[in-house]
């Protein structure tokens, strides 16, 4: 693709990095067939390419418009078209510098702008999202359907194993996941104490950035991951030999520390060995011996439909990488159509594209059931708690409590 940027943007970082993003796209076409939005609005200015092309034309002088943020908007970032683009175009990035660059020029409505302050606000703060889970479970039954499906039940969090290993590696808690769903880390560190790992959740780490990132406030969102970087690094260099991602959305993020921070003169080489030290629980569980938590497993003839994030396939590269791991453990993965596809949950995107968001969530959850699994699970917060609002008396679980449920019947 041929450009030509305005000047302020060509001598900039962020529009030398667009720059080179651009000049790869060959306007194939091949990125929409595996468009959700596209999919669902058949408009070409809400899929990669002509979000692309949207991009290029601000970039060159066109002034954008509530229209142009609109369509920029709608897109998931599912980067389901980075996996499918011939050419490498990093789409994801792309979005993120062509949002950032309209939301300077195009002013919100103020709904809008107190919703995304509101968002940044609350959902990146454990001590603040916390409590008022703790509120709305405590009045759940009387709080409205639509309200209570997107609120779980109080869970325990289960015992945490010592951390008397011979291995260590670090785990992040997050924000929203300690609150809603406080057992999944646990969960993880009794299937890695197995395997003669112990996992160590690091409090002073928190949010990995990716709400504020996302919401355009990319500063905001920067320096969680320095606040991150400053908690992790005095154990990366007592030893930790990873930082472990339960909730692939925040692995996603993390894994682009480095990428991020490369001009950065003070967190750049730290920002780059997080980076390299950061693997999703797949990806820790898949290069070691799993003979231990085969060990007395007889298998279950019970149907699960696993739900690939978006983060975890096209985001990570770990297309199949659970679903592997699963069944060579002996467990029953059924097939699920266009698992490729988005559920919709795609962050705050629920929140803020609320009607595209429930007919991705609609169409994702019809494939899920399909086959009658007695057990939905996937790999992401988000999705997690996205599909279990729809998916009616089908537990959805996180896949990594399958292997100690698993354990917990052995024991």
């Amino acid at each position: 693709m041929q450009t030509s940027l305005l000047e302020k943007y060509r001598n900039s970082d962020l529009g030398a990095q667009s720059e080179s993003i651009l000049r790869k796209c060959v306007h194939c076409g091949f990125c929409l067939a595996t468009c959700p939005t596209y999919d669902l609005l058949g408009n070409e200015l809400d899929s990669p390419r002509g979000r692309i092309y949207q991009i290029k034309q601000v970039l060159e002088g066109v002034e954008p418009t509530q229209k142009t943020q609109l369509h920029l908007d709608r897109c998931l970032t599912c980067r389901n078209c980075e996996t499918t683009c011939p050419s490498g175009v990093e789409y994801g990035h792309l979005i993120d510098a062509g949002r950032h660059i309209v939301e300077e020029q195009v002013q919100r409505p103020l709904s809008q702008r107190l919703l995304r302050l509101a968002m940044r606000t609350v959902l990146p703060y454990r001590n603040r999202i916390g409590p008022l889970v703790k509120l709305g479970q405590q009045f759940r039954a009387v709080l409205p359907a639509t309200l209570k499906s997107h609120l779980p039940p109080k869970q325990q969090q289960g015992k945490w194993p010592a951390a008397n290993k011979p291995r260590t590696m670090l785990v992040l808690d997050g924000c929203v996941q300690p609150s809603m769903a406080p057992d999944i880390n646990a969960a993880t560190a009794r299937v890695l104490d197995r395997l003669g790992i112990s996992l160590v959740a690091i409090k002073e780490a928190g949010c990995c950035g990716a709400v504020s990132y996302h919401l355009n406030a990319q500063e905001e969102g920067l320096n969680f991951a320095k606040a991150n970087i400053d908690a992790w690094w005095p154990h990366i260099e007592s030893g930790a030999e990873a930082i472990v991602m339960t909730a692939s959305g925040c692995g996603v993020f993390v894994k682009e520390y480095g990428s991020m921070l490369k001009d950065d003169a003070e967190y750049a080489d730290k920002a780059k060995r997080i980076s390299e030290l950061c693997k999703d629980i797949s990806e820790i569980i898949a290069v070691e011996d799993i003979s231990p938590l085969k060990a007395g497993a007889t298998g279950s003839t019970e149907a699960i439909a696993f739900h690939p994030p978006c983060t975890l396939q096209h985001g990570q590269k770990q297309l199949g990488t659970t679903e592997t791991l699963l069944r060579s453990l002996g467990f029953n993965l059924v097939n699920v159509k266009d698992a490729h596809f988005c559920c919709g949950s795609a962050g705050t995107y629920s929140i803020t594209q609320k009607s595209l968001s429930q007919k991705l969530l609609g169409r994702k959850i019809s494939s899920l059931l399909k086959n009658n699994p007695a057990t939905i699970a996937t790999a992401n917060i988000g999705c997690l708690l996205h599909l279990q609002s729809a998916s009616g008396d089908t537990p959805v679980v996180h896949w990594i409590q399958l292997l100690d449920d698993r354990e917990s019947q052995q024991v």
